[in-house]
């Protein structure tokens, strides 16, 4: 009667290829074709061969155990990209607020036809668009209007925690600064907005790019186009 044999188990080839560096597989290549024999036999003889006497088993545990470190110090780094990519797309957003607006005013010359734009948004699903002409005057004329409007909104609806967001670095910078170091032309505007802020918990104004505002852009166009409509009428 013939004795069973154990035959140690044969470890599949996707496990010794993942195990392999780059040289041991070349290796094992070139093995192969000058031995006829299969890829998976000849890069378990040298991996075997790379083991010597702590064992083939050894070396693929050693080996799993580096994959899996790499594998996690690559996701560590796709996750601190990811945050930093987004830290870097919503920079000028500020801190989460239940209720958001944005606003934007246009002259068409400068000065000119004014239209202004403003979108708010609340907790409860509330979205208010204005767009509406807003006469003649300079385009930062026009952007306080749409500041002043978008306000108004914000307090007749009863907001609390309000950002808003403009791209007019003129009146975002006049809006937030001293009395004493606003500009003249705008001091009219700029009391109203402030009086406007006053009566809202938790509010403040924060610029932002052109191309992150431009729902509200679209929205002031939209009003000097029916300003001109109705000039034409």
């Amino acid at each position: 009667m013939t004795e069973p044999t154990h035959a140690e188990p044969t470890h599949a080839l996707a496990q010794l290829v993942a195990a392999a560096f780059k040289a041991e597989r070349g290796a094992s290549r070139k093995l192969a074709a000058r031995a006829g024999i299969s890829e998976e036999q000849a890069l378990r003889t040298t991996l075997e061969q790379r083991a010597g006497a702590r064992g083939l088993a050894a070396l693929l545990d050693e080996r799993a155990a580096l994959l899996a470190a790499e594998m996690a110090r690559l996701a560590e780094r796709d996750t601190k990209r990811a945050l930093a990519r987004g830290a870097r797309l919503n920079r000028h957003d500020g801190p989460p607020a239940p209720w958001r607006a944005w606003f934007d005013g246009s002259a068409h010359p400068n000065p000119g036809r004014c239209g202004i734009g403003a979108l708010l948004t609340g907790p409860d699903g509330e979205h208010i668009e204005i767009a509406r002409p807003a006469g003649y005057g300079n385009s930062s004329e026009a952007e306080y209007q749409a500041l002043i409007a978008v306000l108004e909104a914000a307090v007749a609806h009863g907001a609390r925690g309000l950002t808003v967001h403009g791209d007019s670095r003129v009146v975002i910078d006049d809006v937030n600064g001293p009395a004493l170091a606003g500009a003249l032309s705008l001091r009219d505007y700029r009391a109203r907005a402030r009086a406007l802020l006053g009566r809202i918990d938790g509010a403040c104004v924060r610029w932002l790019p052109r191309h992150k505002n431009q729902a509200a852009d679209a929205l002031s166009q939209r009003a000097v186009a029916a300003f001109g409509l109705a000039g034409m009428a």
